[in-house]
């Protein structure tokens, strides 16, 4: 079994590379990995199908500020609480709530279960706002 350390260092490496380059954080989830979007309906299974819409994703937005709050670990789950500050600024994001366009508040809630230091299911909990444009 992974120790807790092991597994803020995977989710860690997620966080930080998953909008540069995701396909170079595809070693860090199991093969037989789930993602779900719950606020959107989404639901990803298998390497591919993450990548592809981590693509789609992170194409859509711009002017990114990640801002972090919390992130505790156990030896299966990891949670990481974050606001990120963007723009919507394109089709990619499925089922956002909000117009292309806008600013955006959203506060994302990550539950990462882990098993042997990799993610085997991402859980995704988002709260869209539309915040004032700077």
């Amino acid at each position: 079994m992974a120790t807790i350390e092991q597994n803020l260092a995977t989710v860690a490496a997620h966080i930080e590379n998953e909008a540069r380059d995701p396909a170079a954080i595809l070693s860090l989830y199991t093969d037989d990995i789930v993602q779900e979007f719950p606020a959107r309906g989404l639901r990803f299974e298998g390497k591919a199908a993450i990548e592809a819409n981590y693509r789609r994703m992170f194409e859509a937005i711009e002017d990114v500020e990640l801002i972090p709050f919390e992130r505790f670990a156990t030896e299966d789950r990891v949670v990481d609480d974050m606001l990120v500050h963007c723009t919507l600024a394109g089709e990619g994001m499925d089922g956002a709530p909000v117009p292309i366009g806008s600013p955006v508040a959203l506060r994302l809630v990550h539950v990462f279960h882990m098993r042997d230091g990799l993610i085997s299911r991402e859980i995704v909990h988002e709260n869209w706002q539309v915040r004032p444009a700077r």
